[in-house]
Order: C-alpha cells, then structure tokens, then sequence
C-alpha cells in the first residue's frame, strides 16, 4: 500500500496531536502543517514524527 500512517507533532510544546495518512509515493519529504494545539491554544506548526 502507498499510504502509510503520519504522526503530527507540536513544534512548540513536542506533544503529538495529530493522526493523518499521506502518499510515500508523492509525498517523500516530512508533512508539515499548521494546526491547532490544544496546549498553547492557537495554531502552531506540526510536524511529521518517525
């Protein structure tokens, strides 16, 4: 399967907030994206976590 399982991660406070799936095929480099993180209460960077 191409899809694979993605764990986002807070870049302020490390926690790992999110579950989202992404394409290896397409998509090589680490996800990163804005999201709400419920522990600084605004949207920070999330980042892909191994």
């Amino acid at each position: 399967m191409p899809r694979e399982l993605a764990i986002l991660a807070c870049t302020e406070c490390k926690r790992r907030n999110y579950t989202t799936t992404r394409n290896k095929r397409t998509t090589t480099n680490r996800l990163e994206m804005k999201k709400y993180c419920p522990t600084e209460r605004k949207r920070t960077l999330h980042r892909e976590t191994k």
